[in-house]
This record gives structure tokens, C-alpha cells and sequence, in this order.
């Protein structure tokens, strides 16, 4: 969440900031209820002082004889007084903390301007789109003719959005998983999580899952549980509520895991293969840094990403999001976008955020600097990759005119061939 004091010192910086992403967003409430508890906060104070002070009053004149029924009836009252005054600052509190876990993060300088996902900046490009001298098909028409994923039983089993897959198919998705953590682990430096696939409403809520996006996830009931929709989220909060050295700084981490999402704003969208699911794999990788390091940091990232595809021999591009299209949390991100045929275009495949210290505050992960001080980390993370957009990308883009699939060279000692 943002920093109050940051919020107070500067708060026509912060308005224009989150203007950016949206003119209707403010912090003038904010201020408002902020004004509000730090006034109630005040007279509090001065009730208390003057209590001690009547409180003091009571055992002199006990010691000197006097009635002290009068004053003893005063305290009492400022008791009262007090804890009304008490009652009403938690109520602010709670209101003052529910609009910041309510209010996204304030855009980097850095984060292009605009409107709307059109205004995104193509930043570079990788490798040329697939052009085919023969009449190419999709990638769920190639799954469904050499059953590697199952669609239908899919559904059967589960409901819409819910894949089967099978066979190499099921091989395929495997090894995808496999490259991308070997290839982070021993080429990039970080470490292999495997963490819980359900998280608790404090997790979800440390990254910025709730409580603003409830209804885009799965809730186990009668249980404080959900269903992970991203590594990111477990991953992140490992650190939760710890005190780390800057001498353990930065950490890198990355994790497999299954990712849930009912998305339920995205009705009508990708309604076919494997772009838009409910349950998806995904390779993530995760950075706690210095406030210093973070920029040089999120870059180094998203070249971690830019690997994974580079090696597996898939065009893409890297788009800067802007005010207007980047997440909640984040306030810098790069998208690496995938060329897939079957849309004559790029799909994300992968989106790095740098969420500078919103998640951290959220979370309450700090550190030590070197001269003693306690600060908040900066949280970096992103896909490397999603898994699904992954198989979608090598279906579609290394089919033959004969019909068979080609492996890339990097999977195929995890595959044990070169084709399907």
C-alpha cells in the first residue's frame, strides 16, 4: 500500500500520480480521514496528560487526609472521555487502512502515459513473425488431432476452461516446466521454491489479490483458504512480517505451480485453446532488492524472461504498459508478448512488474541497511513463463507442411525427441 507519510508530505504529487492511471482515483479521503484521527489522536493525548496529572492529585491529597471523592469522580469521566476518543480512532484506522489496501500504486516517472492498452509502447521485437508457404491451423485443432490436450473430458471433468491434456501433450507441458526451471535455476541464479497451492486471506492480501479482486478468485469454503492465482502471491510473502540484512539482499526465487483464476470479468474472451483458462501452469520468478538496485533489477528479470523465449526460438516483442493498462500493484511493467499465427498477432506471455515497496509495506517485509535502519524491500516478479501460452506458441509456430510438430532443440532431451 502507499506510505501515509509519503501521502501527507506530498499529497497534489500522489493525486497527479494516480491521475494518471485514472482521473476518477484521489487520496483526498484519505487526507481527509487522516486529518480526522490525528485530531482525535491529539485530544486523546491531552486527556491522558491531564489525567496523569488529576491521577497524581489523588495520591497527594489521600496522603494529606483530603476527600478525594470529587476528583476521583473527574478521573472516571476522563476515563470515559478517553476511551470514546480511543474507540473512534480505531474505527478511522480501519477506514483509513481499507481506502489504502483499495488504492493502487502510484505509477513510476519512468511508466509511459496513456489512455488505454493502445497506448502501450512496442519497446523491442525478437525474431520475425511465422510465415507458412502451406494452410496452417491453430494450436486446438492441432491439440485435438494428435490428442495432446483433451478439451472436451476436460470440460466433463471440471467445467468450461479446464483442460486434459494427454500423451505428449501431457510430456510436452512437462518439459516446458522443466527447461524453464533448470534454465533459472542454473543459468540465472535462483532458487527453486515449491510452495503451497492455496494461500490464506493475509497472503492474498500482502501482494495486492485482495481485497480488491475477491471475485477473480477460488474460495475453499468455510475455510480462510484460496486457490493461488499466480506463484507470485506464496512466493512473495515468505518473507512476511520478517526483518532480513541488506547483506541478504537481493534474493531470487523461482517457483512451478498451478495457477487459478475464474476471471470473471472475461467473459467472451479467448474462448478457444489455451490462451484464456481457469487453471494454467506457470513458471514464476520472484526478487526481493534495495530500494537502489530495483530498476536495474526489473530489467535483469525481464532479460531472464526474454531467455526462456529466445532459446526456445519464438518471436516476441516487449512492450512498456502504460498508466492506464499497468497492474494494481505495480508501478513499472514490461509485457513479452508471443507471436501465435492463429491471431496474426502477439499474446502476453509473460508480464514483469516492479512494485517498488507497495507489496512490501503490504506485507510488512523490511530490512536492515547497513548504517542500521530498518526499510521496506522493493518486490520484483514475473512469468518465465506461463507454461500453456508456451505450448500454444511451439504448437503453432513449429508445425510442418507433413504435419508433424518440431521440438525446439532445448526441449528435446526432456521430450526424448525432436517431433511430434
Amino acid at each position: 500500500m502507499l506510505d501515509i507519510k509519503l501521502i501527507r508530505e506530498n499529497p497534489e504529487k500522489i493525486n497527479e500520480l494516480l491521475k494518471r492511471r485514472n482521473p476518477e482515483l484521489s487520496i483526498d479521503k484519505v487526507l481527509e480521514i487522516d486529518a480526522d484521527r490525528r485530531k482525535i489522536q491529539a485530544e486523546a493525548d491531552e486527556l491522558r496528560s491531564k489525567r496523569k496529572n488529576e491521577s497524581q492529585k489523588i495520591g497527594m491529597m489521600k496522603k494529606n487526609g483530603e476527600n478525594t471523592d470529587a476528583i476521583q469522580e473527574e478521573v472516571r469521566a476522563l476515563g470515559d472521555e478517553i476511551k470514546a476518543l480511543e474507540e473512534k480512532q480505531v474505527e478511522l484506522d480501519n477506514a483509513q487502512k481499507d481506502l489504502l489496501l483499495h488504492i493502487p500504486n502510484i505509477p513510476d516517472e519512468t511508466t509511459p502515459i496513456g489512455k488505454s492498452e493502445d497506448d502501450n509502447p512496442t519497446v523491442s521485437t525478437w525474431g520475425e513473425p511465422t510465415k507458412f508457404d502451406f494452410e496452417f491451423k491453430p494450436h486446438w485443432d492441432l491439440c485435438e488431432e494428435k490428442n495432446l490436450v483433451d478439451f472436451e473430458r476436460g470440460v466433463k471433468l471440471s467445467q468450461s476452461r479446464f483442460t486434459l491434456y494427454r500423451g505428449k501433450g501431457a510430456k510436452l507441458e512437462r518439459a516446458i516446466i522443466q527447461f524453464f526451471l533448470d534454465l533459472h535455476t542454473e543459468k540465472h541464479g535462483y532458487e527453486e521454491i515449491l510452495p503451497p497451492f492455496m494461500a490464506n486471506a493475509a497472503t492474498m492480501t500482502g501482494t495486492g489479490q485482495l481485497p480488491k479482486f475477491k471475485e477473480d478468485m477460488y474460495k475453499c469454503v468455510d475455510e480462510d483458504l484460496y486457490l493461488i492465482p499466480t506463484a507470485e502471491v506464496p512466493v512473495t510473502n515468505i518473507y512476511a512480517g520478517e526483518i532480513l540484512s541488506e547483506d541478504d539482499l537481493p534474493k531470487y526465487m523461482t517457483a512451478y505451480t498451478p495457477c487459478f483464476r475464474r476471471e470473471a470479468g472475461s467473459a467472451g474472451k479467448d474462448t478457444r485453446g489455451l490462451i484464456r483458462v481457469h487453471q494454467f501452469n506457470k513458471v514464476e520468478m520472484v526478487k526481493l532488492t534495495t530500494p537502489e538496485s530495483s530498476p536495474e533489477e526489473h530489467e535483469k528479470l525481464t532479460q531472464d524472461a526474454e531467455q526462456c523465449l529466445k532459446m526456445l526460438g519464438l518471436p516476441f516483442r516487449r512492450v512498456a504498459l502504460c498508466t492506464a493498462d499497468i497492474g494494481f500493484s505495480a508501478n513499472k511493467c514490461y509485457d513479452l508478448e508471443v507471436w501465435l499465427p492463429s491471431y496474426n498477432n502477439y499474446k502476453e506471455i509473460s508480464s514483469c512488474s516492479n512494485y517498488g515497496d507497495y507489496q512490501a509495506r503490504r506485507a510488512n517485509i523490511r530490512y536492515r541497511n547497513k548504517e542500521g535502519k530498518l526499510q521496506f524491500v522493493h518486490t520484483i516478479n514475473g512469468s518465465g513463463l506461463a507454461v500453456g501460452r508456451t505450448f500454444a506458441a511451439i504448437v503453432e509456430n513449429f508445425q510442418q507442411a507433413d504435419g508433424t510438430i518440431l521440438i525446439p532443440e532445448v526441449l528435446q532431451k526432456y521430450m526424448g525427441t525432436d517431433r511430434i
